[in-house]
Order: structure tokens, then C-alpha cells, then sequence
């Protein structure tokens, strides 16, 4: 869920005019948004530590000189259908790899900064309508 779309909630929470049905109605959506966003994370973290593990797993075989220590990584890979097939991916993904590995440095050497002052509210985007 945006920013845009919880302040949209927030003022019709304070609008004095609501409803107490509307108002749990909107709480039941809120409660299925975070239901479908703790499964997400739990998925992300299971492929997080999937990948973790094949990496470690590739670095130990390296160390003792196993005969293909890419095997895990390529393993993991293959399972979701992300390993190379081409020379063309392979310069793309090596093309991205450079290119992410530039953002993040340039993103670790610029301190963010907030701007002072109230800070703007702005209501964009379609992604949830609100009932009246």
C-alpha cells in the first residue's frame, strides 16, 4: 500500500460523516492487505535464505575443490527458471549486475535527508477506492 493511500485512509478515518460499517469494512480489507503481506515476506525470506545457503554452500565446495562448486547456486537457479540460455542474457544480466552494483554505491555515499517543514500530502494513484 502507498503513502498516498494511507493518508486517503487516515482522512476518511477522521471524517467525522463516516460510517461504522464503512469503517470495518475498510479494517477488513486492511487485515487481508496484511495477511497477503506477511505471506509475501515469509516467501521472500524463504528464497533469501534458499539463495544464502547455495551461496555459502558454492564458496565451501570452492574451498575444497569440489569438481563443480557452482552446482548449488545453478541448483536454485534452475528451480525458478532464472539460469541464463543464451550469450545475449548473460551480457544483460552481467550489463544489470554492473549497473545495480553502481546504484547501490552511489546510493551508499549520498546521505538522505529529509526536506524541513510540514511535509506535502498528496493523494495519487488508483490502486484502492475508498466507499461513500
Amino acid at each position: 500500500m502507498t503513502r498516498s493511500e494511507f493518508d486517503d485512509i487516515r482522512a476518511y478515518v477522521a471524517d467525522e460523516t463516516t460510517q461504522a460499517r464503512d469503517l470495518a469494512s475498510i479494517a477488513r480489507n486492511l487485515i487481508d492487505d496484511l495477511e497477503r503481506a506477511h505471506m509475501r515476506e515469509a516467501a521472500l525470506r524463504t528464497y533469501y535464505l534458499r539463495l544464502l545457503t547455495a551461496a555459502r554452500a558454492t564458496v565451501a565446495a570452492e574451498t575444497v575443490g569440489a569438481p563443480d562448486p557452482l552446482a548449488f547456486v545453478k541448483h536454485e537457479l534452475d528451480e525458478r527458471g532464472q539460469l541464463p540460455e543464451d550469450g545475449e542474457a548473460v551480457q544483460r544480466i552481467l550489463s544489470d549486475a554492473r549497473a545495480a552494483a553502481a546504484l547501490l554505491a552511489c546510493l551508499e555515499q549520498t546521505p538522505q535527508t529529509r526536506p524541513r517543514g510540514p511535509r506535502l500530502r498528496k493523494c495519487v494513484g488508483t490502486g484502492r477506492s475508498l466507499p461513500r
